[in-house]
């Protein structure tokens, strides 16, 4: 792989002159084929051959004439793709030139490696500096430029050097007679032959060796993006093939040992399949059109095996755990398998287990990336909408008609409604072997974080922003009233609450400027609120209606939080949250450090700490109260999990704020929290690097443990309380505050609100669940 110095610095002048070589070549050429063709082979086509010499030298003529002609289509397939290679480079090589001149001028600067970086580091600027202060987008754009720019030279230096090895060839004596018009010709035709290469090792099925599963997994990997190969492969291999392949490789019965010995091997394997089929299905051509038609028409019909007759929808689900599939192909497929799966329980008068779980003999496994055996459709389909927030958003938004071929019934069924409250989600088998549902809440989950985040369950959260639509929000205005309305939604879908919490995190900003109002049931914010989702200028990302309406009322914004903090998992995450979110909003309202300021200019600061901290208290208690109803009160586990409630600081701490967002560490990796501002300020830096006590190993301690529970409940109160006064601490520990105004912001700021707090023993706060 080329690096960023080896492109920038790449020495052109020798491919240049190779290509003009060869073009030289092609020249000469050209001339002796028409020599060969007219003059050799012309006369010997004219002569009057007899006996042995005929049978003999006039097939030798012929041969040698066509040589000359398959030296010709040789050598100026070499000078095109020399030719088209130096272009490629040559554009890579000026691309990173120009951005390396134009660095400076941005305020950056572009070290040897291509590591972007600020030309002046703010902190070293001057007070009369008034150069450029470049931003966190600038440096986004300028490293994509440069990743773009070396992809390109790569791309161009993998087909080259391939081509141009396969018209060497291995034959001292022949030419290959391959032709290549450019280099995209050329990339085309390697991406054909491996798809085809790929198509012999699926004919194996789970005959093959694990060398040509490791050969199949290499093809799929080299070629993983690769619109061309994916389309190739899918279309070759057909609709109903991948099917077949996959339902054979799940069949336990016919002795293959692949699923016994190289688990890891399928695994792999299942995820580069999904990857190259999610890739295929982004093509609008004819036959693919065709392809994802024929897909959806197989999902309700049976595929069967020597032992197994999963049906189709059961097999293709399961290839779409991983990869991004086209948005119109996921929302169609979910059409089709919410038809079908109403049809098979008889409009939902049966359970779903009874419409996919074998009902005798082994159930197939078709899941190999590890929590059940992937009987249960739903469960891939919704990690397939987990990949895709337009999909996911566009389907938990709409409605599937039932009988799309009567156009009279309006028979239809709400998405978000069937799956988060009436479909009875079937147990699946787990890694453990044993029976639960974890696997489809936990599906279940993802694709609703991908439908309100707006961003993929799994992304890398580097370089992610704020990209929440006014539809996720609608999405999320959902999820607050299912989840809020009653603990047993959550409680009772296990697996759901880890995607709970990051969701509500996700929303914290328009979870708080509910907090403020002073009803609990009105849907205007408090006037000047420094809370919610909207620019310096009021407007609201969600649309206009929102520029001082809520997403939610307080009652529910309550319930939702206090709901969701019950579980362990949920309240690390929304506590994490809301002390991020906190002081960003500190950042914004209060005074700017170095600025001289008077009493007055704190009440938007009170008010953001003050409501951060009742929040805090809200989580707390729902989560003790929580612990009181699971666990014997004084036993070991009601105390450890009591201990526990403080462990959420860690999460905070080296978190990575960047584009207008935060994501956290730590227990909670992968949570996304909007920030107030998109310019990361001193607080918040302050407290991303302050420093996280242990709280709950006191908890640990065995002197402790003897302790009543009361006595540690009250305890981990209080320091849960001190805890939400950390975004007040980070704002006057932040740079640029002189002793004197840190000792104001102390005493007039954080002691303030630490005497006056709001509690959440004044609010009305939802029941603890209680299990049968």
């Amino acid at each position: 792989m080329l690096k960023f110095d080896q492109v920038l610095h790449a020495r052109l002048g020798s491919l240049q002159e190779a290509s003009s070589v060869w073009s030289e070549a092609v020249s000469k050429l050209e001339k002796s084929k028409d020599k060969a063709e007219t003059g050799l082979k012309g006369k010997a086509e004219k002569a009057d051959w007899k006996g042995e010499n005929a049978g003999v030298t006039q097939a030798f003529v012929r041969k040698t004439a066509k040589e000359f002609g398959d030296a010709l289509i040789g050598a100026t397939s070499i000078r095109n793709i020399l030719r088209d290679a130096h272009t490629e480079f040559q554009a890579a090589k000026s691309e990173l030139e120009k951005l390396v001149a134009e660095a400076s001028g941005k305020g950056m600067r572009i070290d040897q490696d291509g590591v972007v970086s600020h030309l002046i580091r703010p902190d070293s600027r001057s007070k009369n500096y008034d150069g450029p202060k470049p931003e966190v987008a600038d440096f986004e754009a300028m490293n994509a430029a440069i990743k773009a720019a070396i992809a390109r030279a790569n791309d161009a230096d993998d087909v080259a050097s391939r081509a141009l090895r396969g018209l060497v060839g291995t034959d001292k004596n022949n030419f290959s007679g391959t032709r290549y018009d450019s280099l995209g010709a050329a990339s085309k035709a390697q991406d054909a032959e491996d798809a085809h290469a790929a198509y012999e090792l699926y004919k194996k099925g789970d005959e093959a060796t694990p060398a040509e599963i490791d050969r199949l997994n290499a093809l799929f990997k080299a070629n993983q993006k690769d619109p061309y190969f994916a389309e190739k492969f899918a279309l070759e291999v057909g609709p109903k093939g991948s099917m077949e392949y996959w339902a054979d490789m799940g069949d336990p019965s016919d002795g293959s040992r692949l699923g016994v010995d190289h688990r890891d091997k399928l695994k792999e394997l299942q995820t580069n399949w999904s990857m190259t089929l999610a890739t295929a299905t982004h093509s609008t051509s004819p036959e693919m059109e065709q392809w994802k038609a024929d897909v959806i028409k197989a999902g309700g019909e049976p595929i069967q095996t020597r032992g197994t007759s999963p049906y189709g929808f059961q097999v293709m689900s399961n290839l779409m755990r991983v990869g991004d599939y086209d948005d119109k192909f996921l929302k169609d497929y979910g059409n089709g398998l919410v038809i079908t799966e109403r049809k098979m329980t008889h409009d939902g008068r049966l359970p779903a287990d009874r419409a996919w779980h074998a009902m005798g003999g082994m159930p197939s496994h078709l899941n190999w990336q590890g929590g059940d055996l992937g009987n249960d459709p739903m469960i891939g389909f919704m990690e397939g909408l987990g990949h895709n927030p337009k999909a996911s958003t566009d389907f938990f938004n709409g409605s599937i008609d039932l009988t799309p071929e009567n156009s009279k019934d309006d028979k239809k069924i709400d998405p978000f409604d069937y799956f988060t409250k009436d479909r009875e989600w079937p147990e699946e088998l787990n890694d453990k072997g044993d029976r639960t549902k974890e696997p489809g809440y936990n599906a279940l989950g993802h694709a609703l974080e991908s439908a309100t985040t707006g961003h993929p369950y799994d992304a890398d959260t580097e370089g992610l922003k704020d990209v929440r639509t006014k539809e996720n929000a609608e999405v999320m205005q959902k999820v607050v009233e299912r989840y809020g309305d009653d603990p047993k939604y959550m409680h009772e879908q296990p697996g759901i609450d880890d995607s709970l919490g990051k969701m509500g995190a996700a929303y914290i900003d328009e979870l708080n400027r509910s907090l403020e109002t002073d009803s609990d049931s009105a849907m205007e914010e408090k006037r000047d609120s420094p809370f919610g989702a909207n620019d310096a200028k009021g407007k609201s990302r969600f649309g206009e209606e929102f520029d001082t309406g809520l997403l939610w009322s307080r009652g529910d914004a309550i319930n939702f939080m206090g709901i969701v903090a019950q579980s362990e998992t949920g309240h690390s995450t929304l506590s994490a949250a809301e002390s991020l979110y906190t002081t960003s909003v500190l950042d914004q309202v209060g005074p700017k450090p170095g600025t001289d300021f008077d009493d007055m200019d704190l009440t938007n600061a009170r008010t953001t700490l003050r409501i951060g901290s009742e929040a805090q208290g809200i989580m707390d208690e729902t989560r003790m109260a929580q612990i009181d109803k699971d666990y014997e009160k004084d036993s070991e586990e009601h105390k450890k999990a009591v201990g526990k409630t403080t462990e959420w600081v860690k999460f905070g701490v080296g978190a990575v704020a960047a584009g207008g967002v935060v994501a956290l560490t730590g227990g909670a990796g992968g949570v996304l929290v909007p920030l107030a501002a998109e310019t990361v300020g001193g607080a918040v830096t302050t407290f991303i690097g302050m420093e996280a006590t242990d709280v709950a190993e006191k908890y640990e301690e065995d002197k402790v443990l003897k302790e009543k529970s009361d006595k540690l409940k009250e305890q981990a109160l209080n320091d849960g309380k001190e805890l939400s006064l950390r975004p007040g601490i980070a704002y006057a520990e932040a740079p640029g505050w002189s002793d004197r105004q840190y000792q104001y912001l102390d005493e007039h700021l954080v002691q303030y609100v630490r005497t006056a707090r709001l509690h959440a023993r004044d609010n009305v706060l939802p029941d603890p669940y209680e299990k049968d």
